[in-house]
């Protein structure tokens, strides 16, 4: 086997262990083109007996190459080239909401702290469960890491504990999958209420507090409670609906946006009308951005460092060495109460 003389010819190189002789080995073949995508790798049997290593450590070499995204397993069938991209060390798929902007942010600062090295595909479930399940069985087992913002189900929990705990990093939204598994993550409930109680004395010169919240996407629950606490708490009078349209609209009340669409309608819809932001009503908004900092003032928001977050989820992942952490979320009070 051709390839068996290019494993045997880094024997006389000291530093090299025997599983990095063999990754080595492989990678030179895929390079100069013995194995190509799509080609089959020799079995562990056969690799055991041509080349003479331990079946663990051939194992542990093959386990290696998967997680550089260079080759899949099958099962029953053994294992396969899917890439010749050698000279990226590590393939990582992303699994988020959408591309929002704050999502955008947060991939584009993963992006720049990985480096060149890193392979990250994006994929996007739309908190469906059907897509997020469809989009799993596609890619599982063809990265060296998934990084998945979760949907909190039952399902979704059951799909992500077939992924070994190394190989999986929980960002963005909580999902409990036992002490083995890591998150990077932000909260909702007591962030969000700890805020409102901050603004109190701006709250209470409105008559009335609207919250818009859908949980037909993927608005966080902790925001619903944090709100319906907090009113009743503080007897403030406050109510829920589900889309913001121009009816809602009323002097002396107080909104707060968990999505953009609602938030910009109402401030077409307060230029039309004339009204201030921050005197004649009040617009309190999640998830921050430079547009939010200059329009009308500056609207205030309730929002977590996408890019801390980013920095972190880099960090666990070049370490392979991973560390739990919530990313604090920040009050930035502006002119729009």
């Amino acid at each position: 086997m051709k390839l068996t003389r290019i494993i045997k010819k880094l024997e006389g190189i000291n530093a090299l262990s025997k599983h990095e002789q063999l990754v080595l080995g492989i990678i030179e073949a895929i390079d100069s083109g013995l194995l190509k995508v799509g080609d089959q790798m020799p079995s562990i049997n056969i690799m055991v007996d041509e080349v003479g290593f331990a079946r663990k450590t051939i194992v542990k070499a093959y386990e290696e190459l998967k997680s550089r995204g260079l080759v899949e397993s099958k099962k029953t069938k053994g294992y396969f080239v899917i890439s010749d991209k050698t000279k990226v060390f590590l393939k990582i798929a992303l699994l988020i909401y959408a591309f929002q902007r704050f999502q955008q942010e947060f991939y584009n600062a993963l992006r720049d702290e990985m480096g060149d090295s890193i392979q990250i595909d994006v994929f996007f479930h739309h908190a469906n469960e059907d897509v997020f399940e469809t989009i799993f069985s596609n890619i599982q087992g063809k990265y060296g890491m998934y990084v998945v913002a979760p949907i909190e189900s039952a399902r979704i929990k059951k799909l992500l504990t077939t992924l070994s705990p190394e190989r999986l990093l929980i960002v963005d939204r909580f999902l409990d999958l036992g002490p083995d598994y890591t998150y990077v993550t932000q909260e909702f409930e007591h962030s969000t209420y700890n805020a409102l109680t901050e603004l109190l004395p701006k709250i209470k010169k409105y008559r009335k507090l609207v919250l818009f919240f859908r949980d037909d996407v993927d608005y966080p629950e902790g925001i619903l409670n944090a709100f319906e606490k907090f009113i009743f708490d503080f007897e403030i009078s406050g109510e829920v609906f589900h889309n913001y349209h121009n009816d809602l609209l009323h002097k002396e009340t107080l909104y707060l946006f968990i999505g953009d669409t609602d938030l910009w309608s109402l401030i077409k819809d307060c230029k039309t009308e004339s009204f201030i932001l921050g005197d004649d009503v009040g617009v309190l908004s999640f998830n921050d951005h430079v547009v939010k900092e200059i329009v009308l003032g500056g609207i205030t928001t309730i929002s977590t460092d996408f890019k801390k977050m980013a920095a972190l989820t880099a960090g666990n992942l070049k370490k392979l060495s991973y560390k739990n952490s919530v990313v604090p979320t920040t009050l930035i009070d502006r002119g729009s109460l």
